[in-house]
């Protein structure tokens, strides 16, 4: 029986198992939870909608939580994310339910969300909260039939505090983004390369001698600013946060004002999660030539409307590269009309870093299903034990070897009374 989806071409699955076989060399821990699930059964009996980049990391995801025996769903939590061969590949080789088309309109985008919704989920999987949101401004009705929903990224942990702090969440949900196992290496790791291949594939410039603006010095901003000073480029970090400011100082970097900066980059990248981080007020002042490059999950950091209000002139210059001139002929170029330059104009994240992220999936879905029952409507932190359990298989997938407390020092680390 044909699977019911919404992918582009089914002939690309060939191409795209391919490429789901490739990542999966590169995934060991969620291998090794995928043999455990195939043994246990951990899922049995749960409908899970999914709403994440569909790329050949995430499929692998997919094919765990199948065989836990969960019955799961997919859609892009991104219009422009979609690898269309992967979601073929999900389709026609794996039986798994895909709604996904690179570059969708907005129409479409929510069309495919609302088709995962359809098949009545308890468990939800979002990265961004745009499934969240749907759910909870739009299909009210079942919030009552799911137990538990999980969280990828920054922005849809941003978004779901918020509905907790006014009490509007309807259900308890898992902040996979505050693993350490996550944020730490995904974040900052994976979007340091992922961001900088992105801006290399759209434009294939030098970065060595360039001025690389970075707003934002949280995880994603640090991985980014490390990977453009070690190809040579002069950073430039702004901030609004006092702390991270100070630690991209003592990092190293220069950090300014983003009005300031504006005037000196060459090469932009927004990493905040916040919206115009990029404005009229910058675009007034930047060199001819910058090119302005988001990170961030939404097309917000990057004020594009006002760009367009004040542009003279627009074409697309080269694949996901769109020149805007000004009248005074100066031109700016975003990248990627502004959304996530690694997974538009690049690939994403390698695969080695989200088999962490996608372990802590994996498991927060399993621990989920188990502990549903005493879970109250609010953001849970990843258990500890899952994140140690994340790191413990990742390295020994490594072949490194780490210590052990002895008795002594258990039992030091535990008292009081001992003294200088």
């Amino acid at each position: 029986m044909a699977v019911d989806s919404d992918v582009l071409d089914l002939s690309l699955a060939t191409s795209g198992g391919l490429g789901v076989e490739w990542a999966d060399r590169q995934m060991p821990v969620l291998r090794r939870i995928r043999e455990r699930f195939e043994k246990e059964r951990p899922l049995d009996g749960v409908t899970i909608a999914a709403c994440l980049h569909v790329t050949t990391e995430t499929a692998n995801l997919m094919r765990t939580l199948k065989a836990g025996g969960a019955d799961v769903a997919l859609c892009a939590s991104n219009p422009l994310s979609t690898q269309d061969h992967t979601a073929a590949a999900l389709v026609d080789g794996y039986d798994i339910p895909v709604f996904a088309i690179r570059g969708v309109d907005e129409s479409r985008y929510y069309g495919h969300i609302k088709a995962v919704l359809d098949r009545t989920p308890m468990i939800t999987m979002d990265d961004g909260g745009d499934l969240v949101s749907t759910l909870h401004q739009q299909r009210t009705d079942q919030l009552p039939e799911i137990i538990g929903g999980t969280e990828e990224t920054t922005t849809g942990v941003i978004r779901l505090r918020a509905m907790e702090a006014r009490g509007l969440l309807g259900y308890p949900v898992i902040s996979i983004n505050g693993a350490d196992t996550k944020h730490l290496f995904d974040n900052r790791y994976g979007t340091g390369q992922s961001a900088i291949d992105g801006i290399m594939r759209a434009t294939n410039v030098l970065l060595a001698g360039k001025t690389v603006v970075v707003c934002g010095y949280g995880m994603c901003g640090r991985g980014v600013s490390a990977r453009a000073r070690g190809m040579g480029a002069d950073v430039v970090v702004t901030e609004v946060d006092p702390t991270r400011a100070l630690e991209a100082a003592m990092d190293g970097l220069r950090v300014l004002p983003g009005l300031d900066a504006a005037s000196q980059g060459d090469i932009f990248v927004t990493v905040t999660g916040n919206k115009h981080v990029l404005r009229a007020k910058h675009f007034e002042v930047m060199k001819d030539g910058a090119i302005l490059a988001n990170a961030g999950h939404f097309d917000i950091e990057i004020d594009l409307n006002a760009l367009r209000r004040m542009a003279s002139g627009h074409r697309t210059v080269r694949r996901e590269v769109e020149e805007y001139t000004l009248d005074d002929d100066r031109r700016l170029y975003v990248l990627a009309e502004g959304r996530l330059v690694n997974l538009a104009a690049a690939e994403g994240h390698p695969a080695a870093v989200m088999d962490m992220s996608f372990a802590n999936q994996a498991l927060s879905c399993e621990w989920l299903n188990a502990n549903a029952a005493s879970l109250e409507k609010r953001v849970y932190e990843v258990p500890e034990a899952i994140d140690k359990t994340v790191a413990r298989l990742k390295l020994e997938t490594m072949g490194v070897r780490i210590d052990e407390l002895t008795s002594e020092q258990q039992e030091y680390l535990s008292g009081w009374e001992e003294g200088t």
